[in-house]
């Protein structure tokens, strides 16, 4: 029972030295808030007019949703995607400033070690994406407290999952310049290639959609993991899904477990 105890506020510490350190950094909060501000600013009312004029060929849609509520979950998703591989820098900082050698001597094993760190790292992400949904009365989105609870796990889940990604690239990546680089590539085709900013048509069928758009992107929408957490938190906020609902959920919380083990494996060799 002791042991538990001293391992648990093992865990403790490590989380609340990230929460501590993502809280002095007033960089990372600026960002977290002004991101999801240009975003819904700029692009969203930019485009709000021009979003599919509810005619594809002689059909005529009736879409029950502005491109601002359309938009509103993925800007959720993108500043939980920035701050969770973002994080990850932390782990090269530690590494590189001997701390993280300090804590891998200690008794505490490797893998309470990583989970204090990615738990600390998903409840800055998590933090980050629930400042959007400061925006939702401008975006005239209107949300229940089941909803807010359903999103609010779907977006812990999606912070974890990401937050382990991130430590597995920082465990392949020996600088910070070389970091910050290298999860830009990531992120941007991962975010712009995830249905984030336009819908694949689910009231077309697989031919007309591959007719609609380029074949090649059509793939990449669908392999992509994103897609599917973007597809979950618009399900659940605006009740709009563009596959199966419980494909998103089952995607986010199946990386989040796939992740942990790939960045444990990696955080055991540093």
């Amino acid at each position: 029972m002791n042991r538990a105890i001293t391992l648990f506020r093992g865990v403790y510490g490590v989380w609340l030295r990230e929460i501590t350190r993502a809280t002095r950094d007033r960089s990372q909060m600026i960002g977290g808030i002004s991101r999801p501000l240009i975003w819904l600013l700029v692009l969203g009312v930019g485009l709000n007019p021009y979003f599919r004029g509810e005619v594809f060929g002689e059909v005529k849609y009736v879409i029950p949703f502005t491109y601002l509520q359309f938009l509103f979950p993925a800007v959720i998703v993108l500043n939980i995607m920035y701050t969770s591989i973002q994080f990850a820098v932390s782990v090269i900082w530690d590494r590189e400033f001997g701390f993280l050698r300090e804590v891998l001597v200690s008794p505490m094993p490797r893998s309470l070690i990583l989970l204090g760190k990615v738990l600390g790292g998903s409840t800055v992400a998590m933090i980050h994406g629930g400042l959007v949904l400061i925006l939702a009365r401008f975006a005239d989105v209107t949300l229940g407290i089941d909803q807010m609870a359903m999103a609010l796990g779907l977006m812990f889940a999606l912070s974890f999952g990401l937050t382990c990604f991130g430590v597995v690239l920082a465990s392949r990546v020996r600088s910070f310049e070389g970091f910050g680089v290298f999860s830009n590539t990531v992120i941007l085709p991962l975010y712009f290639t995830s249905s984030s900013i336009f819908p694949l048509d689910p009231t077309l069928s697989r031919t007309q959609t591959a007719t609609a758009y380029p074949e090649w992107l059509v793939f990449m929408v669908q392999i992509n993991p994103i897609t599917y957490a973007v597809d979950a938190l618009r399900g659940t906020i605006i009740g709009f899904n563009q596959f199966p609902p419980y494909y998103g959920p089952a995607v986010i919380f199946a990386m989040a477990a796939i992740f942990f083990v790939w960045a444990l494996i990696g955080f055991r060799r540093q």
